[in-house]
């Protein structure tokens, strides 16, 4: 190991440079709309509320941390999504971003499909009564189990991702009797400029099937020779947090491109096309996302475009928001613990929670804003960085922030933009217990998935 290099990686072996952040905001105690939920705001009292119930009493009667979100705002989100495409296109809720069934019945109700890449998601949004006509199952390794599964549940379509699968789901709904409708996933070998992790569509990564080299040709040849498959489109998804249409576009000309390709070698044409999701959101300030009537029309130009030039029948386009709908509307609530500062530096504030609630920082590098919450103040800014509680130099929430100087113990901080991936990705590090989500609307607050006990956790071990 050379004498630079740290264990947990360059990022925690480093001192913040003096200039590398911004200056602090002219105000502290002001919520950027950009960045929290519809409904948050601040009382006479200077206390945050959100749905019309003030974070205190949410602590208070729930408990830290909590992820909260605004059921309002959800489906205000997903109503958008839907109207911008209008009833011409498919709208598929990434149930990887935060799945309950009580956000399924959400869905449901304000007329979005789901979109699910395991059994577990699978029977979530069954047992949540969405039909499975509108279930899109994704994954690069579905199991046997999980495949016959959503075959004899009827799922709307099975997205292919290799050339095992391609047999492997024909075998399966050839033995029920069923002819199961699929789309090949394809990597069109975009860049999307976002975090190496969560990009998806260069080739060297582990989804879906090269355009590259005629593969996924080949994998079209293969699925429309098989009788259990009805091969009905083409899908590709380029990554995550995405705020530059341009990749889009590049991806789009290449999927449209095989889609012609398949005219004129097999004399069909493929009536579906998905785009995927990955649209990005406002973590801090500083992000500049786009509203979902600009993305429906842009998507839906370049598509026609390119399909025209291709001459070929406008195909249905499919998209995939996750993050998009459920990030925005949610926040994680937390209790100041301890306050360190460190002179020449910056103040460590741990809270009751940490990379187990949020992994997203410490796994992609990921910023995050925050505010004091329980109430207002008109100290000084400090630069402060927000940690956890767990045995782990890496256990940071937000990088790098501004709070106020008299930040006490007991005090009430909340981390926006948490909706997508904190809840999904959680995990029991240092036997820690998931937090609960609460939902909030109206003024009423209803637990809809509860916080875990340590009675959850040793009923597990087995002993």
């Amino acid at each position: 190991m050379s004498r630079s290099a740290h264990p947990a990686g360059p990022r925690h072996a480093d001192v913040l440079p003096e200039g590398h952040y911004s200056a602090p905001p002219a105000d502290l105690n002001a919520l950027d709309p950009k960045v929290w939920a519809e409904t948050v705001t601040r009382d006479e009292d200077g206390v945050v509320t959100v749905g019309g119930i003030p974070v205190t009493r949410l602590a208070e009667e729930i408990g830290t941390p909590a992820y909260v979100l605004d059921e309002a705002d959800f489906r205000a989100r997903a109503r958008a999504w839907r109207t911008a495409f209008g009833t011409g296109a498919d709208v598929f809720y990434a149930g990887k971003a935060f799945l309950s069934r009580a956000v399924v019945r959400w869905l449901h109700e304000e007329g979005l499909n789901v979109d699910v890449c395991s059994g577990g998601e699978l029977a979530t949004a069954l047992s949540a009564g969405m039909p499975a006509e509108r279930i899109a199952f994704h994954g690069n390794n579905k199991s046997v189990d999980e495949i016959t599964r959503a075959v004899e549940a009827g799922v709307g379509h099975i997205v292919l991702d290799s050339f095992q699968e391609i047999v492997r789901v024909a075998h399966i709904a050839q033995g029920l009797g069923k002819r199961q409708k699929v789309l090949i996933r394809i990597t069109v070998g975009v860049e999307a400029h976002t975090h190496e992790f969560i990009a998806t569509a260069h080739e060297d990564q582990k989804f879906g099937i090269p355009l590259a080299g005629g593969q996924a040709a080949e994998a079209v040849r293969r699925a429309l020779q098989l009788d259990g498959l009805e091969l009905v489109g083409i899908h590709s998804h380029i990554g995550s947090q995405i705020f530059d249409m341009s990749g889009f576009e590049v991806a789009a000309h290449r999927v449209v491109g095989l889609l012609k390709d398949i005219r004129d070698e097999h004399g069909v044409e493929l009536p579906e096309i998905d785009l995927g999701g990955g649209l990005g959101i406002a973590y801090t300030s500083d992000d500049d996302p786009r509203e979902p009537h600009e993305i429906a029309k842009a998507l839906t130009e370049i598509v026609t475009r390119e399909c025209e030039s291709a001459r070929l029948r406008t195909p249905r386009i499919s998209v995939e928001p996750g993050r998009a709908i459920v990030g925005p509307t949610a926040f994680t609530l937390y209790e100041v613990g301890t306050i360190k500062p460190l002179d020449g530096l910056r103040t460590y504030v741990s809270v009751d929670g940490g990379m187990s609630d949020n992994i997203r920082t410490a796994l992609y590098d990921a910023e995050y804003s925050v505010a004091l919450v329980s109430r207002t103040s008109d100290a000084e800014p400090m630069l402060a960085r927000v940690v956890g509680k767990h045995c782990e130099s890496g256990d940071i929430v937000v990088k790098d922030a501004f709070l106020p100087a008299d930040l006490a113990p007991g005090d009430l901080v909340a981390v926006p933009a948490t909706g997508a991936y904190c809840r999904s990705m959680a995990s029991n590090y240092n036997h820690v217990l998931r937090p609960p989500v609460v939902a909030v609307r109206d003024g009423e607050a209803r637990v809809i998935v509860r916080r875990e006990t340590e009675e959850d956790l040793l009923r597990l071990d087995v002993g």
